[in-house]
């Protein structure tokens, strides 16, 4: 058949065309769609750390206020008289610097979608002073807290001589017990992150 056309096309003078070629089209997306997903839900993770970070900030620092300025004149005991009262001080303190500078690596991480440090040290990091160091040693400080109120308002006569300072005490002990609890919340998010880096290498299972 093909040879019967070429005779032909010799003997009218015309260019034999070329046969006919299937074409290929490849189309490729330079965005994936899973990719746009897995980043937005990246984000909204992270923006709920920071919501996590800022509520233990502000009721620790609450909390630290309070019992900075319990103090009622010269015959009203004051807070720093109590060890149990400096604790709790001392630990909200340190939890309202540590959530501040968390909050700043929240941003940053937000912004920039990268985290502060390495994401290996960053990941351990968060979780080793989420968990391990600052949800315990503010829980410690408000456990022992509440066992002087409780002590104070019992066995001796320091609340009914000034109520003001055992209620100012209360308050405060109730705060750092709030800013505990979301700091808790917080050492949950980043278990997951570093559950989620050690099994695919991500701090985010995308």
């Amino acid at each position: 058949m093909r040879s019967a056309q070429v005779q032909q096309s010799q003997r009218t003078g015309e260019t034999p065309s070329p046969p006919p070629q299937h074409r290929h089209h490849h189309y490729q997306s330079t965005t994936p769609f899973h990719s746009t997903v897995s980043v937005q839900k990246l984000r909204r993770f992270n923006s709920l750390i920071f919501v996590f970070r800022l509520a233990a900030f502000s009721f620790s620092l609450t909390s630290a206020v309070f019992m900075l300025t319990n103090s009622r004149g010269s015959s009203s005991p004051r807070w720093y008289d109590f060890d149990a009262f400096r604790f709790v001080f001392a630990a909200n303190a340190i939890v309202t610097l540590y959530s501040l500078f968390e909050m700043v690596a929240s941003v940053w991480e937000i912004s920039r979608g990268a985290t502060l440090f390495p994401e290996v040290l960053q990941v351990w990091f968060d979780f080793g002073h989420d968990q391990v160091v600052f949800a315990y040693l503010l829980l410690s400080a408000d456990s022992a807290g509440t066992a002087l109120a409780r002590v104070l308002k019992d066995g001796m006569d320091t609340c009914e001589a000034s109520n003001a300072f055992c209620v100012q005490a209360d308050i405060s002990i109730a705060l750092g017990f709030a800013g505990f609890l979301f700091l808790g919340f917080s050492s949950l998010l980043s278990g997951f992150r570093v559950a989620c880096f050690i099994i695919n290498g991500s701090r985010f299972h995308l």
